[in-house]
């Protein structure tokens, strides 16, 4: 018995297990396989084994195999990977009651953080730039566009502009932005942060090396120095089945005591 039909039965229990007169089978492959996944058999990171072995071992159709593991793509305990394959969902706890770089959170976990340079630039503040950041048409910003990678994987795709005055030069970055203007005493010590959901568009859903139209979640954060002046403004892309951000919630009551 191959390794991978070794799997198949550990998660499934063979073809036996597969009642054909309860539930439908698809459901019946998605509850062995969000149990596989709580007990340990499936971890995150792990490969799927192909549906049509699946299927093969279990003597059920591949459209069976295919739409339980569609769903639970689309519930995100699965991450799909174009020519990679199927995998389980990473998942990534980021707190948003404290202000830390992109490294700082992967270090937290355990995990190598990196980056993929798409774009160092410097030029004129756009409209959008002007307006977060309090600042003119003649006015320079920095432009730092990177795909965050995890362990490797592409991970998020962050765009940063900052006033020059704050920045000089985008080539001074080499990992931690804010490793950078910590050393320069101008490092963020809040932050205003709006997110949403979207779907991706073709071009940033080809470098995250997802489908297009998945969800993401759109990020823009506005780091405020000490004394509220703003000096970082960020948009990025995070895919949907990778992240969970926590938000700690008081009452007004509790703040007031």
């Amino acid at each position: 018995m191959s390794s991978t039909t070794s799997l198949i039965f550990k998660i499934f229990e063979g073809p036996q297990a597969i009642s054909r007169e309860s539930r439908p089978l698809y459901m019946q492959l998605q509850k062995r396989i969000r149990e596989a996944v709580a007990e340990g058999i499936l971890k995150s990171g792990d490969t799927i084994p192909p549906e049509r072995e699946i299927a093969n071992a279990l003597n059920v159709s591949r459209v069976t195999v295919r739409r339980a593991i569609d769903d639970l793509v689309k519930e995100g305990l699965f991450t799909q990977r174009q020519g990679a394959g199927t995998f389980v969902s990473d998942r990534v706890e980021q707190p948003l009651n404290y202000l830390k770089s992109f490294s700082e959170v992967m270090a937290e976990r355990g995990k190598v953080a990196g980056s993929q340079w798409l774009d160092r630039s410097l030029g004129l503040a756009t409209e959008d730039e002007q307006k977060a950041l309090n600042i003119t048409a003649s006015d320079e910003v920095v432009r730092l566009y990177r795909l965050r990678t995890t362990d490797q994987q592409p991970s998020a795709l962050e765009l940063a502009s900052l006033p020059r005055k704050f920045l000089d030069n985008p080539f001074e970055i080499s990992n931690s932005l804010y490793d950078t203007l910590a050393a320069t005493g101008y490092r963020p010590v809040k932050a205003l942060q709006k997110i949403r959901a979207i779907a991706i568009d073709e071009k940033r859903a080809k470098i995250l090396n997802i489908e297009v139209n998945s969800a993401v979640l759109y990020i823009e954060r506005l780091g405020l120095l000490k004394d509220g002046t703003p000096m970082e403004f960020t948009r990025s892309y995070f895919p949907g089945d990778s992240y969970d951000f926590v938000a700690e919630i008081r009452t007004p009551s509790e703040d007031t005591a």
